[in-house]
């Protein structure tokens, strides 16, 4: 398995090529790549990102089948099972990298700030077991100036609740935590924007050289 830095590196060079329109379009889905991976699969980097469908891991990082280990939930929220998952490819396939990956806009985002400064009655409490997954990160938020600006808030939001999910993988997984103490795992959080389809990895990033 590669790296994690080399496959940090992939995914950046990936998006880059997604933003350019220069999207490599070979052998990625090909029958003979489907008939490759039958046997098994090694990808080598796990994304943690928001259900939102204008944010599908494999097209903005330009990445085929067997590349990417995706779980997709609204929010890029930590749960158990979202945490299993994490530990699973980790610990089977010896993947090194995990992105959290949040976007600009985020409707779980949106409607956590929403219940936060108008609560509704009667709300699904599966709708509210996300809310309230979201709100611990961005509630303080609401106790400072940014309250005044929506759209600053938004984006400090964005970014809270990925770091947010960041540290719960880091430390909320006995077994992860081994892997980051003993360097075999990396965990980044990363901002996808709607606007320019650009990847801004903000979280933990290690500095080159």
């Amino acid at each position: 398995m590669i790296p994690a830095r080399e496959a940090l590196e992939r995914l950046q060079e990936g998006n880059l090529r997604f933003v350019s329109d220069n999207r490599n379009l070979d052998a990625d889905a090909s029958p003979t790549r489907r008939s490759m991976l039958a046997a098994g699969q090694e990808p080598f980097a796990i994304i943690l990102g928001c259900s939102d469908s204008r944010v599908p891991a494999e097209i903005v990082f330009d990445q085929g089948l067997g590349d990417l280990f995706v779980i997709r939930v609204a929010g890029n929220i930590v749960a158990p099972s979202q945490v299993g998952s994490v530990e699973f490819a980790a610990a089977r396939f010896g993947t090194r990298l995990v992105v959290v990956l949040g976007h600009s806009q985020c409707g779980a985002i949106l409607a956590t700030l929403e219940e936060l400064q108008q609560p509704t009655e009667n709300q699904s409490r599966n709708l509210r077991s996300i809310v309230d997954r979201v709100r611990p990160s961005v509630e303080a938020l609401l106790a400072t100036e940014l309250r005044h600006d929506q759209e600053a808030l938004v984006e400090r939001a964005v970014r809270a609740n990925v770091q947010a999910s960041v540290n719960q993988l880091r430390h909320g997984s006995a077994l992860l935590e081994q892997l980051i103490e003993n360097d075999e795992l990396l965990v980044v959080g990363a901002e996808y924007s709607l606007e320019t389809g650009l990847v801004d990895f903000f979280d933990g990033v290690p500095k080159s050289g």
